[in-house]
């Protein structure tokens, strides 16, 4: 019972610290970006040419289904809008609202797709000549998921900056009108959620912010 009790306070503890360690990374590798964005911007439009050719080459070579892989070069295609302007992205436009829609239906389009997969009629199984549809691997379908599907949004949402005025900030106005830069997207929203959490500590007793009334 103990030992059960004891395995729950691990998972809980692990849980937060990948959550910290992803958070830590997002806003590192949001750093790196900001200074290096013109490099950035032309890997980014490289990695997305060779995604819509290797969609290409699944339908080809792998049989992937013609609608849903034009869906998904069509997706890519205005993701490579986001680059335009690259690194700033104004979070109300078309062009970006229509990239968080696109992310998600490719999500559960390709899940539906190898979660379902097209099962002939019996005749047609019971021919003596029907080949059975190679089904995926476990380690395929987390390889297309995390390259074709996840790894370009993943890495505009990094890679991409918001003006200042764009997403609330928790800094006093005047530090405000003094830090003109852009922030990248990460950034901010992991700025903005350590806030949350150096508030709601506040409000228990405890303070976690390490800056806290000192004056930078």
């Amino acid at each position: 019972m103990f030992l059960q009790l004891l395995s729950y306070v691990g998972v809980v503890i692990g849980f937060i610290f990948l959550v910290l360690s992803i958070a830590s990374g997002l806003y590192y590798i949001s750093e790196l970006v900001e200074e290096h964005s013109e490099p950035t911007k032309r890997f980014l439009k490289r990695i997305i040419y060779g995604i819509i050719v290797t969609f290409g080459l699944l339908w080809l070579f792998d049989g992937f289904p013609l609608l849903l892989t034009i869906f998904s070069i069509f997706s890519y295609y205005i993701y490579l809008q986001n680059l335009h302007k690259f690194p700033y992205v104004d979070l109300i436009s078309p062009t970006f609202l229509a990239s968080c829609v696109l992310v998600l239906a490719n999500h559960f389009l390709w899940f539906n797709h190898f979660h379902n997969p097209y099962i002939p009629p019996l005749d047609v199984r019971l021919s003596p000549n029907y080949q059975p549809p190679r089904i995926p691997s476990f380690v395929e379908v987390c390889s297309f998921f995390g390259l074709l599907v996840w790894f370009i949004p993943f890495a505009l949402f990094v890679s991409l900056s918001a003006h200042d005025n764009l997403l609330p900030h928790h800094i006093d106005s005047e530090v405000a009108k003094d830090k003109k830069k852009n922030n990248g997207l990460a950034k901010v929203v992991v700025g903005n959620i350590r806030e949350y959490i150096y508030a709601i500590s506040r409000r228990l007793g405890y303070e976690l912010d390490p800056n806290h009334g000192h004056i930078i």
